[in-house]
């Protein structure tokens, strides 16, 4: 073991955040210079859940304490590593490139959460390497951290190369699969502050049961199976009850569909969409008179349109595979709020309907679980949760649905049929 290392994670780390789910978490002086940044103080100014707050009034925690829990637990996670196997090849400044990509991952996140995801845009994840490797974070990272900026991005964007075995492949494995700190931090926070008991995981129990896989990243204990099936459940639940609840569900359409159509209009550009906040995404897309930005006002002011019909999504039923893509979802709409128009006594615009289709959510279960020596991948692991039934969650959740403005709903006849026109 490196005792540099073992040094730098139990000196360095002193000043105390107070934090309401884990109490305190310790940064060094470096860090604390990082969150000092105009990006990172930005996330203080993005919520977490976005619009979910409209469902759980306590939901207004932000991206910036997401980020320093999982920054709390990586450090946790890797001083766990390095006592479970002494000689782990890792270096120094791996570690710290691994800590800051910890504190950073969501450096380029957009604002309201899931709106923007199937949106022509680069990845959140691509504009957080971006930034790491621009002023002024670049040069905290090196002067201050002492840790290698292209490193950071590299573990955090796996769109840059890595190659198989090295430190910076390691450290992926570590920040993003079933066990990482991402999701032990985000679980807990939420279901925190949503007041809902669904996501609460025990960390320290987790943490105690990690062993190494190598360059492969980490392995659990046999006796930690069932720490994976209460994150898989909690998952699953956050989902059902949180993330995906209905009323979540329809906002977060109505802010998709407003800048889908007006990317694809050409009123904004994709670049008018990095670096935004939530404050600032409101004032500069809702304050102007594009039609369909009256969605983003009518989200902010929680005047939302009204589910006429839902379905389980069924990947066979061609209309359904068919809106998975967002132009031709458009396009139904379209014709959906042309046949409405004729029924209805004003015109109905095309923002008036949407359709509703959650994206394909994946939930990771290949992890290697040590039984007396030997490594077996998790699913073949003495669990409840086989590949079949990971393949159930996705298909309960799923819900394919209608919305419409509050001022058509009671016109809306049939709506099944209205899918099929």
């Amino acid at each position: 073991m490196d005792s540099r290392i073992v040094d730098h994670l139990e000196r360095d780390y002193q000043k105390p955040i107070r934090d309401p789910l884990w109490k305190h978490i310790y940064v060094s002086e470096p860090i604390q210079r990082l969150l000092d940044t105009p990006a990172c103080r930005q996330l203080s100014r993005i919520k977490q859940l976005g619009p979910a707050y409209l469902v759980y009034p306590g939901a207004t925690h932000t991206r910036l304490s997401h980020s320093l829990g999982v920054f709390d637990i990586a450090r946790r996670m890797i001083r766990r590593l390095l006592v479970v196997d002494p000689n782990l090849d890792v270096s120094l400044e791996g570690v710290k490139a691994f800590l800051v990509a910890a504190l950073l991952h969501d450096l380029g996140h957009f604002p309201y959460t899931h709106s923007f995801k199937e949106l022509a845009l680069k990845e959140h994840e691509v504009l957080t390497a971006e930034l790491v490797q621009s002023e002024p974070v670049v040069s905290v990272i090196r002067e201050s951290v002492h840790a290698d900026p292209a490193m950071v991005a590299a573990i955090v964007d796996t769109t840059l190369p890595a190659a198989e075995g090295s430190e910076v492949a390691f450290f992926r494995a570590i920040l993003s699969g079933t066990l990482d700190p991402d999701k032990l931090d985000y679980l807990n926070r939420d279901a925190y502050f949503c007041g809902v008991p669904y996501g609460v995981q025990d960390i320290d129990f987790i943490l105690s049961r990690l062993q190494t896989s190598g360059r492969n990243g980490i392995a659990l204990e046999a006796s930690g199976i069932s720490a994976v099936e209460s994150i898989l459940f909690a998952k699953y639940l956050m989902y059902r009850a949180v993330y995906w609840h209905r009323t979540v569900r329809v906002a977060t359409a109505m802010i998709k569909k407003a800048v889908h159509l007006a990317l694809r209009e050409g009123v904004i550009q994709p670049s008018d969409l990095y670096g935004l906040d939530d404050d600032l995404f409101f004032v500069q897309f809702a304050q102007r008179e594009y039609p369909v930005f009256d969605l983003i006002r009518r989200v902010y002011n929680r005047r939302l349109h009204q589910p006429v019909y839902e379905v389980a999504f069924d990947p066979a039923n061609p209309i359904h595979a068919a809106v998975t893509d967002l132009s031709v979802r458009a396009e139904l709409e379209a014709r959906i709020a042309a046949r409405l128009d004729g029924a209805h006594a004003a015109s109905v615009p095309p923002e008036a309907v949407i359709i509703d289709v959650p994206e394909n959510i994946s939930f990771e279960v290949h992890l290697p679980v040590v039984h007396d020596g030997k490594a077996l991948d998790y699913p073949m692991s003495d669990t409840v949760f086989t590949t079949g039934v990971i393949g159930d969650f996705t298909r309960t959740l799923r819900r394919l649905r209608l919305v419409v403005a509050p001022e058509i709903a009671a016109e809306v006849r049939n709506p099944e049929a209205l899918l099929a026109c």
